[in-house]
């Protein structure tokens, strides 16, 4: 199985914004329709790679540590069988 670990901005979010998904129930950030901005992407061929990376992008990137960005780990869907994975 392949991840993908995602080093992403987090977006600011108003109190009134906040307050109002909370109140009605409703997500306040929906990945599918409006992913936060990529900031760095790395693939892993198993989890505990895709762990791994994630754990040191988040100890030595500052703005990670500080929560002005947020690292990610992805699952992807199994590579077809007979299907090689080409590395550019």
């Amino acid at each position: 199985m392949r991840f993908l670990i995602v080093r992403t901005d987090i977006r600011a979010v108003a109190d009134d914004d906040l307050a109002a998904a909370w109140a009605e129930g409703q997500r306040l950030r929906d990945e599918r329709t409006t992913p936060e901005p990529r900031r760095q992407t790395v693939r892993a061929d198993d989890r505990d790679a895709a762990l791994l990376l994630a754990r040191a992008l988040s100890s030595s990137v500052g703005a990670v540590r500080s929560g002005r960005q947020r690292v990610k780990v992805v699952r992807l869907a199994e590579p077809l069988p007979g299907l090689r994975h080409r590395r550019t």
